[in-house]
């Protein structure tokens, strides 16, 4: 028998359903002699049967979901150098939170394990809203659950065979007291954690949003006044000189003031007095004519 069991077939659950069995086998004897066709009493004992798991076994099974996560959730979060895969964690989340949906009046330490299970996934604002429940409200410790359920006494009962006997299921009593040490030394470090975090992740999604609406400064490209001729370079590229000539970005009235006499740096230009080649063939024209 596997040492993970949560519990162990003992002689009085055997005893209780060979009781049961000996009382189904009185009724079906009666309805037998009563003159009742056999198809009908093996009708009547299997509704009796799908009845009796309904109201017994319900219970049962839920208490042996909490144990097992229990046990998933302790050998997660133990550093012991393992690495775990994300579809691991988020299985051991998802067992959690369906016992949390589907449990009335789920104990403490689920939330824990629960929540410090969302700060091992980086599920901050999750962690948060889960261990301060369980750490900083004065209603989330067992002190406080006063009206139990059918859930939790049954959860009770074994967790209190368990307390008393660890043989029964060493495992599971070495997670439950794992979990429980982790819970009152570092549980409030864990949750501190998980809103530091939060708030880092908050910021800085909020810095990637200013950027993409805009924050980020856009290199432009300028267009380019060249002798009076305005042209615009390819995006990503810078402006090149023109036939050996340097380009200019500068306005054009900017520009035709510094060809009046000094360059852009303030030093004379050479060739500012120089006239345009359609002067000087026009006035060559002109004295050839004359």
């Amino acid at each position: 028998m596997s040492e993970t069991r949560i519990q162990k077939r003992s002689g009085g659950a055997l005893k209780e359903k060979g009781q049961y069995l000996l009382a189904f086998g009185v009724v079906a004897s009666m309805l037998l002699v009563a003159g009742f066709p056999i198809f009908v009493i093996f009708f009547f004992a299997i509704f009796a049967y799908f009845i009796f798991k309904v109201f017994t076994g319900g219970h049962r099974y839920e208490t042996r979901d909490i144990f097992e996560f229990y046990l998933a959730a302790n050998e997660i979060l133990r550093d012991d150098g393992r690495n775990w895969f994300g579809f691991e964690i988020r299985d051991a989340l998802e067992r959690g939170e369906s016992i949390v949906h589907r449990m009335s009046g789920t104990p403490p330490l689920v939330y824990f394990a629960l929540g410090a299970l969302y700060h091992k996934a980086g599920e901050h604002q999750a962690a948060i809203n889960t261990l301060s429940q369980v750490i900083e409200n004065e209603k989330g410790n067992e002190a406080a659950y006063v009206n139990a359920t059918a859930e939790l006494r049954n959860y009770v009962k074994i967790l209190r065979k368990i307390e008393r006997d660890p043989s029964e299921a060493p495992l599971t009593s070495a997670a439950i007291r794992s979990l429980e040490r982790t819970r009152r030394l570092r549980g409030k470090l864990i949750l501190e954690e998980s809103r530091a975090a939060y708030v880092d992740q908050s910021s800085r999604q909020a810095e990637r949003q200013r950027l993409s609406n805009g924050g980020q400064p856009v290199h432009e490209t300028l267009p380019v006044h060249y002798n009076g001729e305005t042209r615009h370079p390819e995006k990503g590229q810078q402006a090149k000189p023109v036939h050996g000539r340097p380009v200019s970005h500068a306005a054009p009235g900017q520009e035709n003031r510094a060809s009046n006499g000094n360059a852009a740096d303030g030093t004379r230009d050479p060739f500012a007095d120089r006239k345009p080649i359609s002067e000087v063939l026009h006035d060559i024209y002109d004295k050839n004519v004359q």
